[in-house]
């Protein structure tokens, strides 16, 4: 069956129109960024995994934190790790394009008394996003790397997504 419409075409591998390749960096191994990568690269991100502490490092993960660009999305996997705000802080000090924390969006979340405590700038602190990904009632890994993934994704193509908070 043939159609004009530019989404049929989309839906049907037809549609050649470019998409901006965006870097995504996971911080933290953990299942979500398992997922988050993974799904990341078939969206046509660069992906990348931090993870700082060596005893947990998987495969292809990096312990240092490379540059990062205004095209960077930076998704913190983790709230509870002793090292949020370090590396946090290093990711703000770089010009990111976005950069978020999981979290459940009934409590502030960790990372802003970590960021306060290592002299980090209200302004600073205020860039992260808080909780992310698109409300869908995750609750497994995959699921929430997909509703982060969506949310990126909208925002990306200039949507406001069903963001928590907004």
């Amino acid at each position: 069956m043939a159609t004009d419409d530019s989404a049929c075409a989309v839906a049907h591998g037809a549609d050649d129109s470019a998409v901006d390749t965006r870097t995504l960096v996971a911080v933290f191994a953990s299942p979500v960024a398992e997922f988050l990568l993974r799904y990341g690269e078939d969206v046509g991100y660069r992906t990348l995994l931090f993870e700082p502490d060596p005893a947990l490092a998987v495969p292809g993960a990096t312990a240092e934190l490379p540059d990062l660009d205004g095209d960077t999305d930076v998704v913190v996997t983790d709230h509870h790790r002793p090292e949020l705000g370090t590396a946090l802080r290093d990711v703000l000090a770089r010009p990111v394009r976005w950069a978020g924390v999981m979290g459940n969006p009934r409590h502030e979340g960790p990372h802003v008394a970590a960021l306060r405590s290592l002299g980090v700038a209200e302004a600073d602190i205020a860039r992260v996003h808080r909780p992310i990904g698109l409300d869908i009632g995750s609750r497994r890994p995959a699921e929430i790397a997909i509703a982060t993934l969506a949310g990126l994704i909208a925002d990306r193509n200039g949507r406001p997504g069903g963001f928590f908070g907004r």
